[in-house]
């Protein structure tokens, strides 16, 4: 466990840093006008993912919002973890409620306050950063493969055709 914090503060700064590149991005689906954002965000994910530490990864298109799909193979033999997330976000009106810019990530009370931070920048931001410390620790015994979507806000539209039309692509043991 202090191994892991240790690690935590070296890297606060950059993690930080990222986390926050993502955040800043209106990823808004749900809204036609936010298209170049969505690639935008796929492309930031796509490039967070290689420095993390996987082997591959692409922007592939769909019918709809681009998936980002990344892997590290560690093993031929050993079993594959999937990790699913998603990268778009709702929209952020009334924005009269919000008590900051919601695309300006603003830390108060040790929260990150910004559309995003949670569902699902944030969860997925940590499933990659716990991907790169086991990496970076020789601790990864499985193989893992990263699906990022950007319509799971509007209902995943595109991601059934994709799945299948990648299903070996895709094939795991276990999905997260």
């Amino acid at each position: 466990m202090k191994q892991i914090q240790s690690y935590i503060t070296q890297h606060e700064t950059r993690m930080m840093n990222e986390l926050f590149s993502l955040i800043r991005i209106p990823s808004i689906s749900a809204l036609p006008e936010h298209k170049e954002d969505m690639q935008a965000c796929a492309l930031r994910w796509k490039e967070l993912l290689l420095e993390a530490g996987v082997d591959k990864a692409q922007v592939m298109a769909t019918s709809g919002n681009p998936v980002v799909y990344g892997e590290k193979i560690v093993n031929p033999d050993a079993k594959t973890v999937l990790v699913y997330a998603h990268y778009d976000v709702m929209p952020a009106e009334p924005l009269e409620l919000w008590n900051s810019n919601p695309f300006e990530p603003e830390i108060r009370e040790d929260k990150i306050w910004a559309r995003g931070a949670d569902d699902d920048k944030g969860q997925s931001f940590i499933q990659v950063k716990a991907f790169e410390y086991l990496l970076s620790h020789q601790l990864l015994q499985n193989n893992v493969k990263f699906i990022f979507e950007g319509e799971e806000e509007i209902g995943s539209p595109s991601l059934e055709e994709f799945c299948k039309e990648h299903k070996e692509l895709l094939k795991a043991d276990v999905i997260l």
